[in-house]
């Protein structure tokens, strides 16, 4: 029986992982549940799968929680801090950090220093501070990050067996969003509604920006060099509508291995979870013959920028990337509030890392900084373009 901690329960990815545990009582059960500021679907989960404790990370909220399960043999706490504690557990086997955005570094941390495997679904950790999980995870050698998101668990499994074989590259497959095809005129005009409509995946609205923009493709590269240690040259980027391949590695002999799979979370998350083995997964099945076409083309960087952007943030090292990803998250929340045109966002994610300070070789310290100051920048921004 494997104890696991859901770090963000009651979002896309977490509520998937638990109906994973859900599937699987005799493997799983879930010992910790955390949410940002839903409140009354962490009480939910919390009456259905009865976890030794849970956390709700707004501390105003700590009172409803706690009072709706004082007759339950459950655990309340609130705050940021306790959160990052909790993944820290000594109860907890596996982490599952399944956050959105800046929150999912600490936890994660703690969880390695702690030696805990994690199933990391939050990209913005090592999108953020990459170079410092490496370092951690080469020093808590008991720790291991297994990869969630889809590209990467595909990568993940494509390397299984390979040993030390040399990889050439890695090709991540982009479904393209739901403007694949369309111009700048076009994306001016894009409301919120018409971007969170996902033609392949149901994830949730910050995330389904990022896709819309392709700024998430921007962070799997990211992600991709510090997982697997490669080269910022090693990563392509390869549109693929379809999305039916995940992802691909292509060795330097020429041969190229893909994980296939209908677009389900649950397999990646569930893959997680029983890393080495596999389990049953009531998913629907690629059929090839109803499958006409599978179709691969460049990504359109001149109009969506937010790809090259990441790219740059990439290459140039230290808190680019950090200041980066809280430039976005800025970007996506005002767009989501109708504050700012779709193609403001990458300029709104520019203009701050135009205008925020460079740190070569940040500590933690250093991001939490970087991190305030670029969204108190990005904001500034955004409050002088609402008066225009």
């Amino acid at each position: 029986m494997k104890r696991v901690a859901v770090i963000g329960s009651t979002g896309s990815i977490g509520t998937q992982t638990l109906r994973v545990i859900e599937a699987h009582p005799e493997q799983f059960c879930a010992e910790v549940l955390t949410a940002n500021e839903n409140a009354a679907l962490l009480i939910e989960q919390a009456l259905r799968f009865k976890p030794n404790a849970v956390v709700i990370a707004n501390e105003e909220k700590y009172r409803a929680v706690s009072k709706a399960l004082e007759q339950e043999d459950i655990k309340v706490y609130a705050g940021e801090r306790a959160i990052a504690q909790v993944a820290a557990a000594g109860t907890v086997d596996i982490v599952v950090t399944a956050t959105v955005g800046y929150s999912g570094l600490s936890p994660t941390v703690e969880a390695i220093r702690a030696g805990k495997t994690i199933a990391l679904a939050n990209k913005e950790t090592l999108v953020v501070a990459g170079e410092l999980i490496a370092e951690l995870l080469k020093e808590h050698r008991q720790a291991s990050i297994i990869p969630v998101d889809s590209e990467h668990s595909a990568i993940f499994q494509c390397l299984a067996g390979e040993g030390d074989n040399p990889v050439e590259k890695v090709i991540l497959t982009a479904s393209g969003g739901p403007f694949r095809g369309r111009d700048a005129a076009f994306l001016n005009r894009v409301t919120p509604e018409m971007a969170l409509k996902h033609p392949n995946w149901k994830m949730g609205a910050k995330v389904t920006i990022d896709s819309a923009s392709l700024i998430n493709k921007g962070f799997e590269v990211m992600e991709a060099r510090w997982l697997f240690g490669l080269k910022p040259e090693q990563i392509e980027v390869v549109v693929h509508p379809q999305s039916v391949i995940h992802s691909m590695v292509q060795f330097t002999d020429g041969s190229i291995k893909a994980q296939l799979g209908a677009p389900d979370m649950r397999l990646p998350i569930q893959y997680a979870l029983t890393w080495p083995a596999r389990m049953e997964l009531d998913a629907e099945r690629v059929d090839f013959a109803r499958c006409s076409s599978l179709t691969f083309e460049e990504p359109d960087r001149k109009t969506f920028r937010n790809l090259d952007l990441a790219r740059e943030a990439m290459l140039r090292g230290g808190n680019m990337p950090c200041v980066l990803n809280a430039a976005n998250e800025v970007a996506v929340a005002a767009f989501l509030r109708k504050e700012i045109a779709f193609t403001k966002m990458p300029e709104l994610i520019e203009r701050t890392m135009q205008a925020s300070a460079f740190v070569a070789a940040p500590e933690l310290a250093d991001y939490a900084e970087t991190d305030r100051e670029a969204r108190k920048l990005a904001l500034e921004l955004t409050g002088k373009w609402c008066k225009l």
